[in-house]
């Protein structure tokens, strides 16, 4: 049986639609004519076991014959092993997928492993921390100190030295505070990691973040638990510390004004007030909206959703307020009224940053802050040191401390103190679900008589 040629096949046309050829050693092609021309599908037969069987070899011209004839080879050595080709295409088809689902398995297995700490953080804002600012300062402190240093280290890898480090260059900056906040919150989105898959396996030798010991970093004289109380002359210290620093600017010619000690923002002044006269927190204060302050009845709500709360829980709080508090929210409403929050951005759409007025008042308590050099744009002068810094740097928050302690002095009780500081109460959940009182009766005379208490101070 003679050899077939390309020029045979070439010269095939529409007539020749369904014939067959043949040569030696098996070799079969049908003819197809079609839109697209004619084509030739070639086929290997062969006797195996007895039964004859056939074998697809591809088609012409997709295929040159010297293609065909070599798969041909190649299938004809196999039917000589006894081995059925189609059945060893089949399986050699089945091991090339498993061998490719294997290899992808193996690249995830290694994804897997080396996950770094710049995916878990993105992992951990997403479903293991819901902050009040939507995580935006924890993406900043992340963003700034610990991703640029640890971000693309696997998780796996990852040490309590290289904790520590992240926390030494936050320190080098003088950031006390700051070095305790980012090791809690370190050590959150860690604890968090070591209960939840995939991340728990790839921390096998432990949690990196329960060796690292933060006190060390921390100036000898820094207290984690602030514990200022601002004494009655201090609080007339601040007062005339307030009425000078106006004073003085307004009596400076125009041309000095600039480099002149600026007072105090009244808006400013107005917050520090009303945190001693509340005992609110700074932050539940420059969130207020003015709809949930009445100046008829003295009354100022605050939302739960401003409140901070113990694990997650939150609760509403109703502040009555003295005559003195109230003059601080009629000088203020003076200043903000035509926006609809107490203390506004500049552009009047939302409130201020929760931490403007901290930073305001410890700017003008430079000494405390080991600064290298003054920050662009900020005040930077020791106007609002009390008592010649012997006492240490004051906050806001600790004029509610201040308060508190006030009320204590002049005989408060102390669980109608805890309720004017809306803390969450603890005790029996039976009592809790069965006692309603409000205590509201009681909270507004403390308040009264704190008010009172601080205007004869002053």
């Amino acid at each position: 049986m003679a050899k077939l040629t390309v020029k045979q096949l070439e010269a095939l046309t529409a007539m020749d639609d369904g014939k067959t050829l043949r040569e030696d050693n098996g070799l079969v092609a049908k003819v197809r004519a079609g839109v697209r021309g004619v084509t030739v599908l070639f086929r290997y037969e062969f006797k195996l076991d007895g039964v004859k069987r056939d074998y697809r070899l591809g088609s012409w011209p997709k295929k040159t014959l010297a293609q065909i004839r070599a798969n041909r080879d190649e299938a004809k050595a196999s039917v000589t092993k006894g081995i059925d080709p189609t059945a060893a295409q089949k399986a050699a088809r089945i091991e090339a997928q498993a061998a490719i689902a294997s290899t992808i398995a193996e690249a995830e297995r290694q994804a897997s492993e080396n996950r770094t700490v710049n995916e878990l953080f993105e992992a951990w804002l997403d479903d293991g921390v819901s902050r009040q600012d939507n995580n935006a300062e924890l993406r900043r402190s992340f963003g700034k100190d610990v991703l640029p240093l640890i971000g693309k280290t696997p998780l796996r890898a990852l040490t309590d030295k290289d904790l520590l480090s992240v926390l030494r260059t936050v320190k080098a900056r003088g950031l006390n505070r700051s070095v305790v906040i980012l090791n809690n919150d370190l050590g959150q989105m860690l604890r968090w990691a070591e209960k939840r898959k995939p991340w728990r396996t790839l921390m096998a030798d432990g949690n990196p973040a329960d060796l690292v010991d933060v006190k060390p970093l921390l100036d000898s004289d820094y207290q984690e638990e602030r514990e200022r109380v601002l004494s009655a002359e201090e609080i007339r210290e601040l007062r005339d510390v307030f009425e000078k620093l106006e004073a003085d600017y307004a009596a400076l010619p125009a041309g000095q004004k600039y480099s002149g000690i600026r007072p105090v923002n009244p808006r400013v002044q107005c917050a520090i007030w009303i945190c001693l006269a509340t005992l609110c927190r700074i932050g539940e204060l420059l969130q207020a909206e003015w709809k949930h302050v009445d100046f008829a009845t003295g009354h100022w709500f605050i939302p739960a959703q401003n409140t901070k709360g113990h694990r997650g829980k939150r609760q509403d709080h109703h502040v009555f307020l003295s005559p003195f508090a109230l003059s601080q929210f009629k000088r203020l409403h003076q200043e903000t009224g035509h926006t609809p929050f107490l203390f506004p951005n500049r552009v009047g759409d939302s409130h201020v940053n929760t931490k403007t007025v901290s930073k305001l008042i410890g700017d003008r308590q430079c000494r405390f802050k080991n600064r290298s050099k003054p920050l662009a744009g900020r005040h930077n002068d020791d106007s609002l040191v009390l008592a010649n810094g012997r006492n240490g740097a004051w906050s806001p928050h600790d004029m509610r401390r201040t308060g508190a302690t006030m009320m204590q002095a002049i005989g408060v009780p102390l669980d109608i103190i805890d309720r004017c500081q809306n803390h969450l109460l603890g005790g029996s959940k039976v009592r809790r679900h069965y006692l309603r009182h409000d205590y509201a009766k009681e909270k507004a005379e403390a308040w009264k008589l704190l008010g009172e208490h601080i205007e004869a101070l002053l």
